[in-house]
């Protein structure tokens, strides 16, 4: 063939040092081979890449037009051999990860497991606030969460796009209904999350917004808890529609004026040098919503 990526890469080095004998200490080659590969992609093309004025070898037009490409070329293979390396070196070792919701947190775990089955991961579970605090104090690595501040100590990325949706025991008047207005759920028994719940700070803001003033009958610490008291008929609540894979015992509904849509996302510190943090944001794939 007659462009190759090792003559491609000897002319890149000839273009920007000047010379020859800078390109192949640069390459780690000899001079002679690096000159040799230059001679090559000449002959091939029938084209002349540099002149040689004294000591210096002085790019031609074209040579200017193709160093930009040679450049890009050995920049996209630095970073195929860092990710190489990255994935070579991470094939064990410890990853702890924070959740606000099961879904599809574990999806993604289980998924990476299967790619990288030596490494041990730990799970930590918790509301919107405390496992935003623990990535912030690295008492986990990686955190998912929906909601999650632009903040510029995290780099973000997102898996998922969702609303929140009451959930309403099987047998209810409402359960399986196309919506349900926050009006009609006004005077239903509520089971609504702690303070520093995401979930709970999107209910609270709607029904602030919809000028009604309401009390939980029930206040729970965890989306499983509130899920467990709805399928057991102790009132209705609120989750991330794909906050969980549980679909026993009650219904998504969605809530006619809860209708803004939220990042599911996955994020650690941007100063963390954790390559399996790194390794498990990269390889995360967007779950589709349905």
């Amino acid at each position: 063939m007659g462009l190759t990526s090792a003559r491609l890469r000897a002319f890149g080095a000839v273009a920007e040092e000047g010379s020859y004998s800078a390109a192949a200490r640069r390459l780690r080659l000899s001079q002679p081979a690096v000159s040799k590969a230059v001679q090559e992609l000449e002959t091939a093309f029938g084209v002349t890449l540099f002149e040689r004025r004294g000591r210096s070898m002085v790019p031609t037009d074209l040579a200017l037009e193709l160093g930009p490409v040679a450049a890009e070329m050995e920049r996209v293979e630095a970073e195929a051999l860092r990710i190489l390396r990255r994935r070579a070196m991470a094939d064990s070792g410890t990853l702890r990860i924070g959740l606000g919701n099961s879904m599809p947190g574990i999806a993604l775990i289980g998924a990476f497991q299967r790619r990288m089955p030596k490494v041990h991961v730990q799970v930590e579970f918790g509301n919107s606030a405390a496992i935003i605090d623990a990535v912030l104090e690295n008492r986990v690595d990686v955190g998912m969460l929906p909601n999650v501040p632009d903040d510029r100590r995290f780099l973000r990325k997102t898996c998922l796009v969702q609303k929140v949706v009451a959930v309403i025991p099987n047998g209810h008047r409402l359960a399986g209904a196309a919506s349900v207005a926050l009006a009609e759920l006004a005077s239903e028994r509520l089971i609504f999350r702690t303070p520093g719940s995401s979930t709970q700070r999107v209910v609270d803001r709607a029904f602030r917004q919809a000028g009604l003033e309401v009390r939980p009958a029930m206040l729970l610490e965890t989306r499983d808890g509130v899920c467990e008291a709805v399928a057991n008929g102790l009132g209705i609540g609120f989750i991330w529609r794909y906050g969980t894979s549980r679909s026993d015992g009650f219904s998504r509904v969605p809530v006619a004026e809860i209708n803004d849509n939220y990042e599911e996302v996955l994020f650690h510190r941007t100063d963390s040098e954790n390559r399996l943090a790194a390794l498990f944001v990269a390889d995360a794939r967007p779950t589709p919503a349905g």
